[in-house]
């Protein structure tokens, strides 16, 4: 393992997930080291002062810095693109880390209302506790969120592809209208991860990251982060790490790195079979509706295959059909409760295939106007698929939907 600094410009993805880094320590070890330690021991007292105010580099405290969370940092960066990243906790601890860096009393922020559950709640209720205004608009209307914009308008934040819909915002149009109202505009890439997806590089400022789903890869652990430019990562969100806490765990960060060494050949096969199950979908009786970007029929399909590098993601969705919410939610329960392969679970990014109800899980705490305003059906199902044989994943869904009652 070399140092990050002595690779090669122009090396692609793949490369840089295996090879971007801290260097190794004494001992030479080729895969990264844990450092499970809490604090570091300092040379003498003037070093140790030196490092805690920030005028020379070096280890102090795992809260504040970590060189196995480092190697993760920097590994992430390079992945999406950015000049530097910085580990949370969780995808959540990210977002909340950017608000609380970003926005104080009287800011407004912009918002897909399309966006996953507890993102809407953080802005809608929990950040409106201290004077901070949110607008939920469409996610692919940019006329909504150009409307929208407010002399105080701090922040936009998107995701692409949403959870659970899929829907597909134009990060580039949301860029510029942000920039012109001197905005920052976020993108949340859980989704897509820079395997197939580099917003930055359609002028995003900052990209999002729940490393619990695809960099991990295998359901393992918890992590966040943020993706940037130094000027935020380190002067603005750094310091909201030191006072708030929300760090990310040395294990937590080993395990997502070994998993990002995978990332760019998980998401091609999963995303294989997603877009496999999704056409098979279509195809069956009982189902409504399906959504997928990968499908000709999504409605933001041709700008999905330009920003998703011509995939469509791991994540299907699909109604079932039900002539009222009551019947469309037992219809979903039936086609869940009757599979045997894959999981009945509230995470996405596994290599095992995972089947869920939104409606009663990840948006099951907002009210109905809002799960209503984000289109979140009691039909409807989704599905994170993973890398089992696409017919036994086909074949499990069929115990449900062939025999729906309809």
């Amino acid at each position: 393992m070399t140092d990050e600094r002595t690779l090669p410009p122009g090396l692609h993805r793949d490369t840089l997930a295996l090879r971007t880094g801290l260097a190794p320590s004494q001992h030479g070890e080729h895969s990264e080291a844990l450092f499970l330690t809490s604090g570091f021991v300092q040379p003498d007292a003037e070093t140790s002062a030196r490092r805690f105010a920030g005028t020379e580099q070096g280890f102090t405290y795992s809260r504040t810095s970590n060189p196995t969370v480092a190697s993760f940092e920097q590994r992430l960066a390079a992945l999406e693109g950015t000049e530097a990243a910085i580990g949370a906790s969780t995808g959540m601890g990210a977002i909340l880390m950017m608000c609380m860096g970003l926005l104080k009393a009287g800011d407004h922020v912009i918002c897909s209302r399309s966006v996953f559950g507890s993102t809407l709640n953080l802005f809608g209720k929990e950040f409106a506790k201290f004077g901070v205004e949110t607008t939920f608009v469409s996610q692919t209307d940019v006329a909504e969120w150009r409307a929208a914009m407010k002399p105080n308008t701090k922040l936009l934040f998107a995701e692409t592809p949403t959870n659970p819909l899929t829907e597909v915002c134009d990060i580039q149009a949301l860029a510029d209208l942000a920039h012109g109202g001197g905005a920052l505009l976020a993108v949340d890439n859980c989704f897509c991860t820079p395997a197939l997806q580099r917003p930055v590089e359609l002028g995003a400022d900052l990209i999002i990251h729940s490393g619990t789903k695809y960099l991990d890869g295998q359901g393992r652990v918890m992590a966040g982060a943020i993706c940037g430019p130094s000027k935020l990562i380190v002067d603005v969100f750094g310091p909201v790490v030191r006072t708030a806490g929300m760090a990310l765990s040395p294990f937590n960060a080993w395990v997502v790195l070994k998993g990002m060494e995978t990332l760019g050949i998980r998401m091609k096969a999963q995303c294989a079979n997603a877009l496999a199950v999704a056409q098979w979908l279509e195809q069956q009786p009982g189902i409504a509706r399906v959504y997928y970007p990968g499908l000709v029929s999504h409605g933001q399909h041709e700008l999905a295959m330009r920003q998703q590098s011509g995939q469509g993601g791991a994540v299907v969705s699909f109604d079932v059909v039900g002539d009222t919410p009551e019947a469309a939610r037992a219809n979903a329960f039936h086609v869940i409760n009757s599979t045997r392969v894959v999981s009945i679970a509230t995470n996405l990014g596994d290599t095992k295939t995972i089947i869920t109800h939104p409606g009663t899980t990840s948006h099951g705490r907002l009210t109905e106007v809002q799960r209503q305003a984000a289109g979140i059906s009691q039909g409807l199902i989704r599905l994170a698929v993973g890398l089992e044989y696409i017919d036994d994943i086909t074949a499990d869904l069929s115990r449900g939907l062939g025999t729906l009652n309809t």
